[in-house]
């Protein structure tokens, strides 16, 4: 009976502690691996975690205080019970939006996790006598997102070391590359919009590389540099990220850049700045790693961004700023935009492009004066900007049929929400906004997105808004600026959301969705 109870104990806590790991573990990897972050993030989101595996920790007690034999059938059956239940309770979820990857250093932190719990359970059943193996069942459970992070820290020497030979390696690929322009583009918002229209204009005359989607950290960096660069590149194109102060310094310091775009600065990331001021410093770390002889791009439209140029030489783009580069005449349509180019030469050109909005054509712009600065005329530029597609989840136009969506579902902040409902104003027939709301905005989370329920009262027809919690304050701002309360629908999910907004009576006008943001599976 001892084996049987043993047996039945190990491989429920086994399957409850693998489902465990494989969400934490996946949780850690979206929030960069960084532990603060990861603590912030238990203390937010796991309340269902420490309550079942509360639970599932009471009647290993029966052991513990010695109320039964150990391993007598009621123990083991209610434990055996509680841990099933944990499992398929807390983590029989869909499918994520992101999966995890199973990278090597996923491996490893895996590896560390299963020795360190297999230590933990020798521990406790060379002292089983006196209850602790018993109680290690739930107790382990309940503290197992902790011992992620304790597997982690004792990684970290070993990961570091991995880390510094993969940034040595890529900067001695830099080195062998001396022809190699390297072009830095950072900013709160708009920086991957500018590389890809960036890239499709340079490729008019250069071989050009740039780092894929919205891969901007150092160590993905790194990765695009060992895996893809080839000695034949003329241009490569670095989106630089950050989330802490010196993130941008470190990837400038692999990379060397010799040209440097700043797209914008906006309260991003809040929770880890802090201020909006450390994050305009944050970004200005590309300009001042530039050489003397090097090239900055300035969205002078961006307030921060104008308020911080100081006496760096710069060269201006912009829409409401015309000190440099700048487009005026524009239009927009279902089908696109209008718009003409002006450089500080004084040459002019028209262009017609699919991208819609304002805000695309103010990160054209930044695009425009790079490769026009690189030897391209204006009027060269004409058919590859006639040839661009929206950028994935970017003020993305998709036309279905009987209704279209502007898809700007990655990272939505103030001043992109802002541009993608004047992009939605712009819309015939029937307008949609579905939203879960802009996080990661510190303080102002709260008033911030009560302000995007103000400003979409004044340009929806209906609201779906996705999550009832989060977005209690767009809720809050559309029915305090008049907004009828029967538009607005609450959903669980996105697919309930869209669903919803699919069955409204549009009263035969052509409806348009805008799908402000998409939460990853952290939130």
């Amino acid at each position: 009976m001892l084996y049987i109870s043993l047996a039945i104990l190990i491989l429920s806590l086994i399957s409850a502690l693998c489902l465990s790991g494989r969400h934490y573990i996946h949780m850690f990897q979206l929030n960069s691996y960084k532990p603060g972050v990861q603590l912030e993030w238990i203390r937010k989101n796991s309340r269902k975690h420490f309550i079942i595996a509360a639970v599932s920790a009471v009647p290993s007690a029966f052991g513990f205080f010695g109320l039964r034999d150990a391993f007598s059938p009621l123990p083991v059956f209610l434990t055996a019970a509680a841990l099933v239940i944990y499992s398929a309770a807390f983590f029989s979820k869909g499918e994520n939006k992101v999966p995890l990857k199973y990278t090597m250093r996923v491996k490893r932190l895996i590896l560390s996790c299963a020795l360190l719990t297999a230590a933990a359970g020798a521990a406790c059943w060379l002292l089983y006598s006196k209850g602790l193996f018993w109680n290690f069942a739930g107790l382990y459970l309940l503290l197992f997102p902790y011992m992620i992070l304790l597997a982690n820290l004792i990684n970290r020497p070993a990961e570091l070391l991995i880390s510094r030979h993969y940034i040595k390696d890529a900067a001695r690929l830099i080195r062998e590359c001396p022809g190699l322009l390297v072009i830095g583009i950072t900013g709160s918002f708009g920086k991957t919009s500018v590389k890809y229209f960036l890239e499709k204009l340079l490729s008019v005359r250069y071989n050009v590389l740039k780092t894929p989607g919205n891969i901007n950290t150092t160590l993905g960096v790194v990765r695009v540099i060992r895996e893809q660069l080839k000695p034949t590149h003329e241009i490569f194109l670095c989106e630089m990220g950050a989330r802490n102060p010196g993130d941008i310094r470190e990837i400038c310091e692999l990379v060397s850049p010799r040209m440097g775009v700043i797209t914008s600065v906006g309260p991003m990331h809040l929770e880890s700045f802090g201020t909006l001021e450390r994050i305009v410093a944050t970004k200005f770390e590309l300009a001042d790693s530039l050489p003397q002889d090097g090239g900055l791009y300035l969205n002078m439209d961006s307030e921060p961004v104008a308020k911080n140029a100081g006496s760096r030489g710069y060269i201006s783009y912009g829409i409401d700023d015309r000190s440099g580069y700048y487009a005026d005449d524009i239009t927009v349509g279902r089908d696109g935009s209008e718009f003409t180019a002006h450089s500080p030469s004084g040459e002019s050109e028209r262009y017609k492009t699919a991208l819609i909005g304002r805000h695309n054509v103010l990160n054209l712009m930044g695009a425009i004066a790079v490769a026009n600065s690189l030897g391209i005329p204006l009027r060269e530029l004409r058919a590859p900007i006639r040839r661009l597609e929206s950028v994935p989840h970017r003020l993305q136009l998709i036309n279905k049929g009987d209704y279209s969506i502007i898809d700007d579902a990655y990272n939505s902040n103030p001043s992109g929400a802002r541009a993608a409902l004047e992009a939605l104003s712009m819309a015939e027939g029937m307008k949609i906004l579905v939203t879960p709301g802009m996080v990661e905005l510190g303080g102002s989370e709260y008033e911030l997105n009560k302000e995007l329920g103000a400003q979409a009262a004044g340009v929806c027809d209906f609201v779906a808004l996705v999550g009832a919690k989060r977005t209690a304050p767009i809720r809050g701002g559309l029915i305090e600026s008049g907004f009828p309360s029967d538009r607005i629908y609450v959903a669980s999910t996105l697919g309930e959301a869209m669903e919803a907004v699919r069955k409204v009576d549009s009263g035969g006008r052509r409806k348009t969705i805008l799908l402000e943001n998409d939460l990853p599976d952290n939130y």
